[in-house]
Order: structure tokens, then sequence, then C-alpha cells
């Protein structure tokens, strides 16, 4: 099972791929669409729309994930998240890929435990779930494979993944999302 997760922004949009499989979950791709603000907006949408689709050509997922709209008090800002989601709904139903939609409290809750988690326990929790540590990455792309995990945990991920926890000594072990948790609570938000 293969999930694209989108994170949509009108200047940032962030995307994921993951694959599930006997193994566990598995990070085949993810980055940042990063759009140029001198452009139009119309172009803009054109381009995230694109570079999707390209995504979707290389991986075939088998559903989009993404996140759903919150309430914003700047209307504009709204508006112009609310066009870029059209154009990913759009590509979806294009290219029938099923498309299923969370809220961001909700994508927040199955990734940490907790509806009210901060974006750096939101990555934190990513990396550790996906054993997923290369190069720096922005809240943009592990909000995105953040949102795929959601799926994957919600529509065919029944068992936890493990996580690769680093010991003081330096070597790996392996734990469950609760043992992770328990073994560190200095990364729980109460």
């Amino acid at each position: 099972m293969v999930v694209l997760g989108v994170d949509p922004g009108s200047l940032y949009t962030g995307y994921g791929v993951i694959r599930k499989d006997a193994a566990g979950f598995h990070v085949l791709a993810c980055g940042v669409i990063r759009l140029n603000r001198r452009k139009s907006y119309p172009e803009r949408i054109g381009e995230i729309y694109r570079e999707l689709e390209l995504v979707m050509e290389a991986f075939h997922p088998g559903s989009l994930a993404l996140e759903t709209v919150f309430l914003n008090r700047n209307v504009q800002s709204a508006l112009k998240l609310g066009q870029v989601r059209g154009a990913i709904i759009a590509l979806a139903m294009n290219r029938k890929v099923e498309l299923r939609e969370y809220a961001p409290r909700e994508v927040k809750a199955a990734v940490t435990g907790r509806g009210s988690a901060g974006k750096q326990q939101v990555a934190c929790m990513v990396r550790g779930m996906l054993r997923f540590d290369s190069g720096p990455a922005t809240f943009d792309m592990t909000d995105a494979l953040g949102i795929a995990l959601c799926d994957l945990l919600k529509t065919g991920g029944n068992k936890l993944p493990e996580i690769r926890v680093h010991s003081a000594s330096g070597g790996a072990k392996r734990k469950n999302w609760a043992q992770f948790v328990e073994s560190r609570p200095d990364m729980i938000i109460r």
C-alpha cells in the first residue's frame, strides 16, 4: 500500500510518499514544492499540480491523504489555501486515486497521541516512527509525512511501527510507539 500525503500551502507545499508492507513503513520520497512569490497565483497552483502529478507518476500511490482546511481569521489566506486544495483534489480525481482528508488535530493525535501537539513534536515522532533521518526536513515535509502516516495507521496499519531509539551508548534499540513514549517522558507535552 502506497500513500501520498500532502500538506498544502500557497508558497510551500509539502509531500511525502510512504509504502506499508509486511516489513513496516518505508519513506519512498518526500520534499517541499517551493513556489516563487513573483509568479501569479494561477501559475503557482499549476506548478503544484504538475509537481505532484510527477510524484504520482513515479510512485503510483493507491491513495492521496490531504490535510483539511482549518479556520483562519485571514479570509485571503483561507481562500488561497482552498484553491490549492481544489487543485490537489482535482489531481486525485483525474488520476483516479482515492482521496482521504484529515483534520490537523486528527493527524497530530494519530502520530503523537495528542491532538494539540506542536509541529516539533510531530516532526520528532515522524522521524522516529519512519526511521527517517536523511538531512534537514522542514515542518512542511514532516507534516506531509505525518498525514500519510495517519492515513496508513487509520486505514491499514493495524500494527504500530517500530521506532529506533538511540541509547546513551550510541547503539540503536527497536521499540514500538508505546515503549518509545514511555521511555521519553521529556517529549510528552501535557
